[in-house]
């Protein structure tokens, strides 16, 4: 079955505007805690959108990002609210990624109970959190983290069963089932460079530049922009160095024009299944990129803490770049937080493109 953490992240975070803050403002929405906090120009304050405080008026609200930003312009925080400490949705984030650190440096599977006790929770309401903060369940993830550790080891261990052992696994049996839907092919096959993998591939033009579509046997594995054919097949042979690489057939032919399709058109959405790959945690940020509604952005930092990881945006801009699937998973529409372009493989001018195309398709 597919990765778990690939199928079902957290939503990502659109960028608000005023409008919205000020109507959770109004509603003291404790879900909007940790977006954005408010200050008050006529007491000098900054809070929570949940304060309980009487409410300002409308021409005396500023709105930041947080806390830092609203104490650069010269406010203090709340002592009612404290929206320069942990409130209770960060303080489970901050719980939940500490459990997702423990699991990441443990050989074994964690007990849910000692995850639970390390939170400050009780077992069923630490599953509850972690499940609704990181989209799965913990047992899930660890056996994600897992596979990912077994991967890296894959191409340098003496044998596929050393591997196995030294990734925590008691059982290979167990992996052995699952391997071609975690690693996109056998587990030997992956520890020799995809030998025995056959992707077709097939090099086009469309709006943007050349472009380069190639499939495995579970879907589309990378689609490939730029401005020279050749440097993207030599791309495409760096990353299944062993694989047999082979010319489309009709079926395939069929396939790359839709693929080329979605460049000239991005909201039309991509129906052929995709061969994601990649680690535990670029599935997640991806997944959450798809997520992201056509002809809209989010910033680098709202990807961050929609996956419940706050402090990883350099992370989830490396995750942005690794993404070998162009417009599939939309990278392009990640933007930094002021709202500028930067950081897309591709160029920026592309990125650029399809954003505009985006817009023009919401227009009509």
């Amino acid at each position: 079955m597919p990765d778990p953490t690939a199928t079902a992240p957290p939503k990502a975070v659109r960028p608000l505007d005023e409008a919205t803050m000020w109507a959770a403002l109004a509603a003291r929405d404790a879900a909007a805690d940790g977006r954005f906090v408010f200050a008050v120009r006529t007491t000098g304050v900054y809070c929570r959108p949940s304060c309980p405080s009487r409410a300002a008026r409308r021409e005396n609200v500023r709105f930041y990002p947080g806390p830092s930003e609203a104490e650069a312009a010269g406010y203090r925080p709340c002592r009612r609210c404290r929206p320069d400490a942990a409130g209770p949705a960060e303080r489970r984030r901050e719980a939940v990624a500490r459990a997702c650190r423990l699991i990441e440096r443990a050989e074994t599977e964690p007990a849910l109970d000692a995850l639970a006790a390390e939170a400050g929770l009780s077992a069923h309401h630490f599953h509850r959190v972690f499940r609704a903060i990181t989209g799965v369940t913990p047992r899930a993830y660890a056996r994600a983290r897992r596979a990912e550790r077994l991967a890296a080891a894959l191409p340098t261990a003496g044998t596929v069963t050393e591997a196995l052992y030294a990734a925590g696994y008691n059982a290979p049996s167990r992996f052995y089932a699952e391997a071609p839907e975690r690693l996109g092919m056998s587990p030997t096959a992956y520890r020799r460079g995809g030998a025995g993998a056959r992707i077709r591939f097939g090099v086009g033009a469309c709006a943007l530049g050349a472009i380069l579509v190639a499939a495995s046997e579970r879907g589309v594995c990378a689609i490939l922009l730029g401005d020279d054919p050749d440097a993207l097949v030599r791309d495409l042979q760096d990353r299944f160095a062993a694989a047999e690489l082979v010319g489309g057939d009709a079926v395939f032919e069929a396939w790359m024009a839709r693929v080329i399709g979605l460049v000239e058109a991005p909201g039309r959405g991509l129906d052929l299944p995709l061969d994601i790959g990649g680690t535990v945690f670029q599935q997640r940020v991806w997944e959450a990129l798809r997520r992201i509604p056509v002809g809209e952005t989010a910033s680098y930092a709202e990807i961050a803490r929609a996956i419940g990881l706050p402090a990883a945006v350099r992370a989830v801009a490396m995750a942005c770049g690794a993404n070998a699937l162009a417009v599939a998973i939309p990278c392009h529409r990640v933007v930094r937080s002021d709202g500028a372009l930067s950081g897309y493989r591709w160029g920026v001018e592309r990125k650029r493109a399809l954003l505009a195309r985006e817009a023009e398709e919401g227009e009509g």
